[in-house]
């Protein structure tokens, strides 16, 4: 048997309490009294924790004993300016986003203040909102900064995040071929059926190589258009269009030093896929509205469950952008294919959900698991594992607590039966999410992987209803 540590652990969200986010924590530098009142009423107003200091000392004194979120400093101020300040912050192993201000900024000053690190330079005067703004897209970098610090320190300690469970050999084969690749930089094109598990063999890759101390982005390529596919993958300069408030980094930027996925690569069309391909052969990238130039470093994984060589010669595909991401392939097996890991899945999974010890499949069970032609594979079989195991009694699984292979009315005997189609398999398993989050449509739809959009467009074509007992219509909620 081979386990293999990947990604995240397997919970039913709908069971979670709800998060609280905590306020967002700034330190304001302004040497100007009657400026660094305003500031800090305005900020205080808007829900942030404000702490206000007059000098540079007393910046860094505070930054010391205190955890910030976001500064904001002046870059004239007494005794220690600005830009000695970020530099010294900088040194801390996880430093809050610092944004400068000056009154007489200039060009030379803006790239001193970005090469050592500010998230962004503002130069007054200023707009309040503006200010509010460039805060809160400050925190959301420190927190995805954060959360990828925690994720990398947990895999490089080897903890079981989650498991990839095989015993097939051909499987194996593949693992290995993935250990062997995985301290390249080249491009990987990772290929399979729905639920196969390509997102975990990507963290797979991530985690095993060279770029396992960097982020790990996804892209989801079914959801861009062209507008989406610039802002963010390349991100956008301050003013780039009415409503761009801030300079916001772009996937390029926010995966450097680690893998970018590209998730769904065949969803592209064809002219996305060749300003991709652009991308990729210039090796830089500017933002939308910006002239700097930045270099892409990053590893690229790209998925799919489409035939992408099919694509190509039906001219829905580029080739140059196949033998582009194609350096490396990675094909995966369906689960019917994989008949000697359909036991050992269902019991791993099983005691994944179990609350009270792990129930026991009755060998009339397994039968049907090892039958049934799995066209959801693994993702499939964790859901029906999900499902038995809460479905279950006196510690035994039986063919009755099992969504498949039985023919209405037949009792507990199993039969064979039709493989369900990828409509249906997606009907269920969206009529399966929505039960479970209690028909909160955000959570499902964040569950799913799909936007609230769509998911609201789903639950209309397949004829979906809210239960009565959850009161209200369709919402976004």
């Amino acid at each position: 048997m081979t386990t293999i540590n990947t990604s995240r652990p397997i919970t039913d969200e709908s069971t979670q309490p709800p998060e609280i986010t905590p306020p967002i924590r700034v330190l304001l530098a302004e040497d100007e009294p009657h400026l660094g009142i305003i500031l800090e009423q305005f900020l205080n107003a808007r829900g942030f924790v404000v702490t206000i200091v007059r000098d540079g000392a007393a910046a860094l004194e505070k930054l010391q004993s205190e955890v910030f979120d976001v500064g904001l400093l002046d870059i004239m101020m007494p005794e220690v300016d600005g830009l000695e300040v970020l530099r010294r912050v900088r040194e801390k192993a996880l430093p809050p986003e610092i944004i400068i201000i000056t009154g007489n900024g200039t060009v030379e000053t803006a790239v001193a203040a970005l090469k050592l690190g500010a998230y962004d330079f503002l130069t007054k005067p200023y707009r309040m909102a503006e200010i509010e703004a460039l805060v809160r897209r400050a925190w959301e970098k420190r927190v995805l900064t954060r959360d990828n610090v925690f994720l990398n320190t947990r895999l490089r300690r080897n903890e079981p995040i989650s498991r990839f469970v095989t015993q097939y050999a051909p499987m194996t084969a593949v693992l290995g071929l993935v250990e062997r690749v995985s301290s390249s930089a080249s491009p990987v094109l990772v290929t399979g059926e729905f639920g196969t598990g390509k997102g975990l063999i990507a963290r797979l890759l991530h985690s095993q190589g060279d770029h396992a101390g960097g982020p790990f982005v996804t892209l989801k390529c079914a959801s861009l258009n062209e507008a989406k596919f610039e802002t963010e993958l390349l991100g956008v300069e301050l003013g780039a269009f009415p409503g761009a408030t801030a300079r916001t980094p772009g996937a390029l930027e926010l995966a450097a030093g680690g893998t970018l996925l590209f998730d769904g690569i065949g969803e592209l069309d064809l002219k996305l896929q060749g300003k991709l391909l652009r991308l990729i052969e210039a090796g830089s990238f500017t933002r939308v509205g910006g002239a700097q130039k930045i270099e892409i470093n990053t590893r690229i994984v790209a998925t799919t469950n489409r035939d992408l060589p099919r694509m190509v010669t039906a001219g829905l595909f580029k080739d140059d952008l196949m033998q582009r991401i194609n350096i490396v392939r990675v094909a995966l097996p369906p689960l019917r294919e994989r008949t000697a890991d359909i036991a050992l899945l269902a019991e791993y999974f099983l005691s994944q959900f179990s609350v009270a010890g792990v129930p026991r499949l009755t060998d009339e069970a397994m039968g049907v698991l090892e039958r049934y032609r799995w066209p959801g594979n693994v993702r499939e079989l964790r859901n029906v594992m999900e499902r038995a195991a809460l479905l279950s009694t006196g510690g035994i699984v039986e063919v009755r607590d099992l969504p498949i292979g039985l023919e209405a009315g037949s009792g507990a005997r199993p039969a064979p039966t039709a493989p369900l189609t990828l409509t249906e398999l997606e009907r269920r398993h969206i009529q399966d999410v929505l039960d479970r989050t209690g028909w909160h449509q955000g959570r499902a739809s964040e569950l799913l992987g799909i936007s609230p959009k769509t998911l609201y467009r789903k639950i209309r074509e397949y004829g979906f209803h809210r239960p009565s007992r959850l009161g209200g219509a369709l919402d976004g909620n």
